[in-house]
């Protein structure tokens, strides 16, 4: 979606408008604003919402993107050295290419290919390799978000015991999600990862 160094003006416009539409639809029927407490550590779903367009074929061609394990499992801090690790080899060792270049698509969810990928394949491998690493599937969610500049971007949320942790391909720290200064329009769901929810969260929404 974001592509440093390069001049995607036209892209990242159409992008923006049609994340636009889709914050209004979401925004659409929900009955609470959207809010939270300051000290919320964890995103909280506010309804359930269609898929990103991208995302549509990514649990059948990788199961791990959707599973869920089933068990109940205790993920402390202590895994942030391990993610902050990964974090910083995976946006060294990857190239960042739009889709329209590497598929000419606009949109195409993929893990990162010889040429590199975008936001939501950092993303992919990020989450395929903390799954390796031993973190259950259900605590590692893709979500959409508008970054500070109000582009359209893709990150992974690590569920702490703690709180909801980003790693993102835009930076090799680890914060908390209120830190990044993202507005969060949705993300998979927890329950259910082949499926997402609305978050509508931080950024231009607060909460």
């Amino acid at each position: 979606m974001r592509i440093r160094g390069l001049s995607y003006a036209a892209l990242r416009q159409a992008a923006r408008v049609s994340l636009a539409a889709a914050l209004a639809v979401c925004l659409a029927g929900t009955s609470e604003p959207a809010r939270a407490s300051e000290n919320q550590p964890h995103l909280k779903a506010v309804r359930s919402v269609d898929a990103p367009n991208g995302f549509s074929g990514v649990c059948a061609r990788y199961d791990w993107a959707c599973a869920k394990s089933g068990r109940t499992t205790s993920l402390g801090r202590d895994v942030l050295v391990l993610a902050e690790k990964l974090n910083r080899s995976i946006n060294r060792s990857t190239r960042e290419i739009a889709d329209d270049e590497q598929y000419r698509r606009a949109e195409y969810w993929a893990l990162p290919t010889a040429r590199g990928g975008d936001c939501e394949d950092f993303a992919l491998a990020k989450k395929q390799a903390l799954i390796a690493g031993g973190v259950v599937p259900e605590r590692l969610l893709i979500a959409t978000v508008l970054d500070r500049a109000q582009n359209p971007h893709a990150v992974l949320v690590l569920r702490t015991d703690a709180g909801d942790y980003i790693l993102d391909n835009l930076t090799n720290r680890i914060v908390g999600w209120r830190e990044t200064g993202y507005t969060f329009l949705r993300m998979q769901n927890p329950a259910s990862p082949g499926q997402w929810s609305a978050v509508l969260r931080g950024g231009i929404l607060g909460g």
